[in-house]
C-alpha cells in the first residue's frame, strides 16, 4: 500500500471566529504504482488535502499512512524529511528557481534529501523530458511546456514512492498537454511511482482507469451540496 487516509478530518477558523470545515474522510487510498485523477471543483478541499497528504498542513485527526509510515505522528521536521525523501510533488505554477538553470533545479531538488545528489541520474531524467539540449537554460528561456517537463523532472529526481501532481496541466496549452500527462504517466509507470493527480478537467481525468470524485468520499461536500 502507497497511500492509506483514515477518519481524516481538517477545518479552519474564519475572521468572523466560525469553524470552516474542509475535509472529512473516512477512507481513501492509492495503491502500490497505482495510477488515479482525483477530480474536484474550485474551493472544495483540493490542495488542502494535497498539503495534508504531503504533511505541509496536519489535519485535526485522523491517519496519513504513507508505506505504512504514519506521517501524522511525526513532528514538522520529521514530516519535512519524509517528504522530501519519499513524495514528489509537480505544481501548476511549476516553481522553478530563476536563476538556476534546468539542471541545477533538478540538482536541488536532490539536495533535500538523503541521499547523495547524483548528477548523472538528473542528466538522464531531463534527457528523458525531451531537455537533453536545454540542461543549461534557465526558466525564462524555456516554453511553458519545458519548464513543467523540468519540474516533473525535479519531481522524479529522489525516486518518490508517491507523486501528487496538482492541475499540472492547466498552465500548458492544449497541444501540450496530452505531452505533459503522458510524460508523467510513462515515468511514474518506469520508476513504480504511485500518482495521485488532481484535476478539475473530466476530459484529463477521463484518461485514467480508477477516477475518483473528491464529492463522493469528502463528507463535508455531500453535507454542503
Amino acid at each position: 500500500m502507497s497511500l492509506e487516509l483514515k477518519n481524516i478530518k481538517k477545518s479552519y477558523r474564519e475572521p468572523d471566529g466560525n469553524i470552516l470545515p474542509i475535509l472529512d474522510i473516512e477512507h481513501f487510498q492509492v495503491g502500490q504504482a497505482e495510477q488515479i485523477a482525483l477530480v474536484g471543483s474550485s474551493g472544495g478541499g483540493k490542495t488542502t488535502l494535497l498539503n495534508v497528504i504531503s504533511g505541509i498542513t496536519t489535519p485535526d485527526s485522523g491517519q496519513v499512512i504513507i508505506d505504512g509510515n504514519e506521517i501524522t505522528r511525526l513532528p514538522e521536521a520529521g514530516r519535512d524529511r519524509f517528504r522530501a525523501e519519499r513524495i514528489g510533488f509537480v505544481f501548476q505554477t511549476f516553481n522553478l528557481l530563476t536563476a538556476f538553470t534546468a539542471l541545477e533545479n533538478v540538482l536541488l531538488g536532490m539536495s533535500f534529501s538523503r541521499g547523495k545528489v547524483d548528477k548523472q541520474l538528473a542528466i538522464d531524467l531531463l534527457e528523458k523530458m525531451g531537455l537533453g539540449k536545454r540542461l543549461s537554460h534557465r526558466p525564462s528561456q524555456l516554453s511553458v511546456g519545458e519548464q513543467q517537463r523540468v519540474a516533473i523532472a525535479r519531481s522524479l529526481a529522489n525516486r518518490p514512492s508517491l507523486l501528487l501532481a496538482d492541475e499540472p496541466t492547466a498552465s500548458v496549452d492544449p497541444a501540450n498537454q496530452d505531452t505533459i500527462l503522458k510524460l508523467i504517466r510513462d515515468m511514474c509507470q518506469e520508476f513504480g511511482v504511485s500518482l495521485l493527480l488532481v484535476t478539475h478537467a473530466m476530459e484529463i481525468a477521463e484518461k485514467f482507469d480508477r477516477v475518483a470524485r473528491l464529492k463522493d468520499f469528502n463528507a463535508v461536500l455531500q453535507t454542503t451540496a
